[in-house]
């Protein structure tokens, strides 16, 4: 099998000490470029997670863009109908420019309420946004005139064709995906579905590639959560908590669950490198991906334990699915 390896970043951290948490998700991006990752992801929130969270992916992904050599820089997502697509085309055309035409841009509805409220837009038309907004930032990126007769952005942008994302969480949204020719984003996990995740997501999958009828080749980004240790219950020790409290704070997941269902329904896949290999045979939705994107979130390791982790995905746990590290920009 061959496929990109990504990671995502939902830049969380412990404590008080924001700068710092923004300075360990820098040091991801580092560290990855090092192992060879193909893409770094982040993820945007307006409405604050715990320890964190990345209102400004763009400002935030030109300064990873210099601190690294090749790893392609991407949002999954940036949360398109509280941005005004134009003004939003040129910052991906300047980090795209800075970053030698590394920037991949993952866009989406979003949901939350009070995100929506604090930018005075109705979140009941979200999806209708999405489409309105995506539509003028593909012109944009496309250096077509947008806003006013004789304007273009600057700088202009690169080819942005086979670079634009769109998350997902239903069949037609992937069907949607497709006929707009954005590649696919799915997400971690399903939520308020009592099945496996795997199961709900690869009919989506499915329903994408059944629409698509572009002549290039479309990409589909498989979002899980990783987390190798050296044992089951190193791994557990260090999530554990995390992903059942956020579990326990989460919407539509019933009430009382316990770490284990917990950890279900995040589909998470941890412990030693080879248990989580064997499991990711097994993965329904990774046969057809073209991109595995790994996460850690919603738990909040040390910085210590993230980077190691790191490492075993990019040094045992993607080797062994067919993935080799790349020396250049993918």
């Amino acid at each position: 099998m061959s496929i990109r390896l990504g990671f995502l970043t939902h830049v969380q951290g412990r404590g008080g000490d924001l700068a710092q948490t923004y300075r360990n998700a820098q040091d991801l991006f580092v560290v990855a470029d090092e192992l060879g990752f193909d893409v770094g992801w982040v993820a945007q929130h307006h409405v604050p997670l715990g320890g964190g969270g990345l209102p400004s992916p763009w400002t935030f992904l030109a300064h990873a863009a210099a601190r690294t050599k090749r790893i392609r820089l991407g949002t999954a997502i940036t949360i398109l109908p509280l941005e005004d697509p134009i003004r939003l085309a040129e910052d991906i055309s300047v980090v795209d420019t800075l970053s030698g035409g590394r920037v991949e841009v993952g866009v989406g509805s979003g949901g939350s309420d009070a995100e929506y409220a604090a930018f005075g837009r109705d979140v009941t038309r979200r999806r209708e946004l999405t489409t309105e907004g995506l539509a003028v930032l593909r012109s944009a990126l496309s250096n077509e005139e947008v806003g006013t007769s004789g304007f273009t952005i600057q700088p202009p942008a690169g080819d942005f064709t086979s670079r634009i994302w769109q998350g997902i969480f239903s069949g037609a949204g992937a069907e949607h995906a497709a006929r707009a020719g954005s590649n696919l984003l799915i997400n971690r996990a399903a939520y308020g579905y009592e099945e496996p995740t795997d199961e709900v997501q690869r009919p989506w999958a499915d329903a994408y590639l059944a629409a698509w009828d572009s002549p290039r080749t479309p990409r589909i980004g498989l979002s899980r959560f990783v987390y190798p240790a050296k044992d089951r219950r190193t791994a557990l020790a260090q999530i554990g908590e995390d992903v059942h409290q956020a579990a326990l704070r989460f919407p539509g997941f019933p009430a009382g669950l316990d770490v284990d269902e917990a950890l279900r329904r995040f589909h998470s896949f941890y412990g030693h490198p080879d248990e989580i290999v064997e499991e990711l045979r097994r993965e329904l939705v990774l046969p057809v991906a073209t991109d595995l994107i790994t996460q850690f979130n919603p738990a909040v390791p040390d910085h210590d334990a993230t980077i190691r982790a790191l490492e075993l995905i990019a040094t045992e746990v993607a080797p062994a699915l067919g993935w080799k590290p790349s020396s250049e920009g993918v």
